[in-house]
């Protein structure tokens, strides 16, 4: 399969890990050195950077939490000089003071070379046209996969998130062949082709679909691929880490790479804070490994997932994600059952007749149950004696064998659920209102 990079993308494990330990090494030193909270974080544990020696020490490192950018915002935890920093991103700064991130230009080398690398990964080639409809501005995700793009020699389609109809439109007459954007507009981008008359089988020329930036289930991904006939790929990234381009699958869509020769992942007890063996479920904590203007030891990403070293038919060893099955802090809680939507999802997209919009509603009058709000899929909805109370208990009984919890469950028409051209918001959570 064609790489961006053979020579890094092609390493074995045990050269992949020799290089992370040279660079953690060195990159512990550089932070403990440069960055006063971290040499602070050392000294109350008692090291220094002389007893990270080898991988074997990483588990010494202290973590660094979300907070702790937030703490020292805007500047506190760079490295450089702010002059030399050519890039800034940062977070909405909706549920507080926002986090920021700083790139030096190597910085923007490295993530856009991970970027590059990632549409090589999922099947692109020089030769595509790249429609990118992730938000351009703060959001790291559009520069993001429009530098990557026009980094392996793809001519780009800057169209942004939004006006759904032009999408459609220049999707069709300039012949895209790769569409960048979250999962759940893909999904409103089929519905609206198909409302608009047009056949995206026959009229579009998609073949990859680089998605991310919220979780998204097996089943949903089939959707989108048998509507909009391309290879829907998983990408992994988060705005502390560069952005996109941590991680991404290949065409056999079995677990998404993560460039080893930068980033240094481990799993851990999000309880307890332990190491876990490869092959275990935790929270993925990553040490990035040549940044220059922000490094980042140990950062607890708050995402639950497997890693697992294993070559893949594509010829990469790089560790894998085993697609992230949720995040430890948008776990819900209810009736003493931990839940995660993406399992909500799994049971409601693969129950024949439902549709793929859906809402979980939260809210302290429900706390023994779970509430749902799904649409009904239109050919059932107009399939001649269609019965909504079974299809209804159907879903229920499905969730609660799966989650063990009783569910109710209120089918929607078809187009009732408000759509959105970004993020979805598939959790309303009362308790917080």
């Amino acid at each position: 399969m064609p790489m961006y990079n053979p020579k890094i993308e092609s390493m074995k494990a045990d050269e992949i890990r020799k290089l992370q330990e040279e660079r953690m090494v060195k990159m512990v030193r550089y932070a403990y050195e440069r960055v006063p909270m971290y040499k602070k974080r050392f000294q109350e544990k008692g090291i220094g950077p002389d007893d990270i020696k080898s991988l074997e020490d990483v588990h010494k490192v202290p973590f660094t939490l979300k907070n702790d950018l937030r703490d020292h915002y805007p500047y506190g935890i760079l490295a450089v000089p702010v002059t030399e920093v050519v890039r800034f991103h940062a977070s909405s700064g909706t549920t507080g003071t926002p986090t920021v991130v700083s790139y030096t230009k190597h910085d923007m080398d490295v993530w856009t070379n991970n970027m590059a690398r990632a549409y090589a990964c999922a099947g692109a080639t020089p030769n595509d046209i790249v429609q990118n409809a992730y938000g351009y501005g703060l959001f790291t995700g559009g520069l993001g996969f429009h530098y990557g793009a026009e980094r392996l020699g793809c001519a780009v389609v800057p169209t942004a998130t939004g006006n759904t109809k032009r999408q459609l439109q220049m999707m069709k007459d300039f012949q895209t062949t790769v569409l960048c954007c979250t999962p759940s507009y893909a999904t409103f981008l089929g519905e609206a082709a198909k409302k608009a008359g047009m056949d995206p089988l026959k009229d579009l020329s998609l073949k990859v679909g680089m998605f991310g930036a919220e979780p998204w289930s097996n089943e949903q991904r089939k959707h989108i691929q048998d509507t909009l006939g391309l290879r829907a790929i998983d990408n992994y990234g988060m705005s502390e880490l560069y952005g996109p381009g941590v991680a991404v699958e290949c065409e056999h869509q079995n677990g998404l790479h993560i460039w080893g020769d930068e980033f240094y992942v481990e799993t851990i007890d999000p309880d307890t804070g332990e190491v876990l063996e490869p092959g275990k479920k935790g929270e993925m904590v990553i040490t990035m490994l040549t940044r220059e203007a922000m490094p980042l030891l140990r950062y607890r990403t708050k995402d639950i997932c497997v890693i697992n070293w294993e070559e893949c038919e594509c010829g990469r060893s790089h560790p894998k994600i085993m697609r992230i099955t949720g995040r430890s802090d948008d776990m819900l809680i209810i009736g003493g059952v931990n839940v995660f939507p993406s399992q909500i999802e799994s049971v409601l997209l693969d129950t024949p007749g439902i549709g793929d919009q859906y809402q979980i509603i939260v809210d302290r009058a429900l706390l023994d149950s779970l509430y749902v709000k799904v649409e009904v899929a239109p050919e059932a909805w107009n399939a001649p004696g269609f019965n909504k109370d079974a299809l209804a208990k159907k879903v229920g009984e499905n969730l609660t064998a799966v989650l063990t919890l009783r569910a109710k469950v209120e089918l929607m028409e078809p187009g009732a659920l408000p759509r959105t051209e970004g993020k979805a918001k598939r959790v309303i959570d009362l308790r917080k209102e």
